[in-house]
């Protein structure tokens, strides 16, 4: 039997490289995957480029930092295929590299929103529609348990859900969810791209490769790895695993 044989999945920011990745293992394992970003269009892109549409996949284009979004995403997943079993709470951004006393006022409320306030509202109207027994995971980042200059919003978002997973890990408890973080360091991606380019602009030098050096397995890890990982989390393999970070980050937070 699959690990996800007819268990029902929402991945948000599903379009990206690692949201898609992981809608790909989930289905690949029996899962019935509701995949959640912002832009239709970008979705059914996403969807086409790992095989297209079926009965096991259906997409909704929602503002996940948004009270009405979430609903919509969950009653839509809901409607379709029944009470959830994995709840993965993926979709961040990343915000500008500026001094703390630079920082833009407006992109720091914009990232909290995204990668806080929308993972905030994923487990407040998820966990009632979903079965007992099943998972939520929310993606956090190497910068979650560290930090460096520049990324105060980022930073403290991804510490941020750290917080709400521990707590929701024990309020969920009693019903045999688990509620997990993944941690990711950098990811051959456009989203890290977009990062380094700025690391880049704020030290002189090349970021993809800065990174590199630091990161002692001497590398940017694949989708596909860091998604192998969430599907562990998501199955019964990770079945008494709670409150956990999984640090997927070549061992960069060492």
């Amino acid at each position: 039997m699959a690990l996800l044989d007819g268990k029902v999945c929402i991945v948000t920011g599903g379009a990206g490289s690692l949201g898609l990745a992981s809608v790909a293992e989930f289905r690949r394992e029996g899962g019935r995957v509701m995949l959640v970003d912002r832009d239709m269009s970008a979705i059914e892109a996403a969807i086409a480029s790992i095989g297209g549409s079926g009965k096991d996949i259906a997409a909704c284009a929602a503002d996940v930092a948004s009270t009405e979004g979430t609903r919509r995403y969950i009653d839509e997943t809901i409607s379709r295929w029944g009470k959830i079993d994995v709840l993965f709470s993926n979709a961040g951004i990343s915000g500008v590299i500026r001094p703390v006393t630079d920082y833009p006022e407006d992109v720091f409320d914009a990232v909290m929103a995204v990668n806080v306030r929308a993972s905030f509202l994923a487990c407040k109207y998820g966990l009632p529609q979903m079965n007992d027994g099943g998972s939520i995971l929310i993606t956090s980042s190497v910068v979650g348990v560290t930090s460096d200059p520049g990324i105060c919003a980022y930073a403290t978002s991804k510490h941020a859900v750290i917080g709400l997973m521990r707590t929701v890990a024990k309020e969920a408890a009693p019903r045999r969810i688990r509620v997990n973080v993944i941690a990711p360091g950098p990811i051959d991606n456009g989203f890290q791209l977009d990062i380094e380019k700025g690391i880049s602009a704020a030290t002189g030098r090349d970021g993809t490769k800065l990174l590199d050096s630091i990161i002692p397995l001497g590398r940017h890890g694949r989708p596909e790895e860091i998604a192998r990982m969430v599907l562990f989390h998501a199955s019964d393999l990770g079945s008494f695993t709670t409150g956990s970070v999984l640090m997927a980050d070549g061992g960069m937070h060492i």
